[in-house]
């Protein structure tokens, strides 16, 4: 990758994490994470912004990509409630699509040194070697599958030399299954 190239995507990336970091602060002023484990206090925070509803949905499920404490499961529920099932659905698979590309092209511009900062050196050290080796594999049976950390992994794709192709689909593939059932539970 040429240096333009990485300033730009770098850019990118920080004017998204400041934007998101903006909006988490604004949600942290009026009380948001204190409902983020109730599936009713979070279907009436969405259904409560009116015309709004589909797009505080989608920045909430892209969120639980980027930000860690908010339950994707439990805002897939009360957006399902709120919206109905197949516009969460929609809405969901896209934003965690969406989120997913964020934090691996963020892992990719920032590099290794970086994200080492945010995420538990255990959890790197155990995942990060599997996934250089294995790749796609690996990558698409743990995203596909419960209990395993798919967003760190998306991150730790990132120090990878997967390609931003190849990372796109196996999300595609993957991702959608959990949100699925969440949806079906909600809606």
């Amino acid at each position: 990758m040429n240096r333009k190239k990485g300033i730009r995507i770098l850019l990118t990336v920080l004017t998204v994490a400041a934007l998101l970091a903006a909006g988490g602060y604004a949600l942290w002023k009026n009380g948001f994470f204190e409902k983020i484990n109730s599936v009713e206090a979070l279907r009436e925070v969405i259904a409560g912004t009116g015309m709004w509803a589909g797009g505080v949905y989608f920045a909430l499920q892209m969120m639980t990509v980027i930000i860690a404490p908010i339950p994707s499961n439990i805002s897939m529920m009360a957006g399902a409630l709120a919206l109905g099932f197949w516009p969460a659905m929609i809405l969901g698979v896209l934003a965690v699509g969406v989120g997913s590309v964020i934090v691996f092209l963020a892992a990719r511009a920032l590099g290794k040194k970086a994200v080492q900062r945010f995420l538990d050196k255990g959890v790197m050290d155990k995942y990060l070697p599997i996934i250089e080796e294995k790749q796609d594999m690996f990558l698409f049976l743990t995203m596909l599958f419960p209990f395993f950390p798919d967003d760190v992994l998306c991150i730790l794709a990132g120090l990878t030399n997967i390609t931003l192709g190849r990372f796109a689909v196996i999300v595609l593939l993957t991702r959608p299954w959990r949100l699925l059932v969440a949806s079906g539970l909600g809606g």
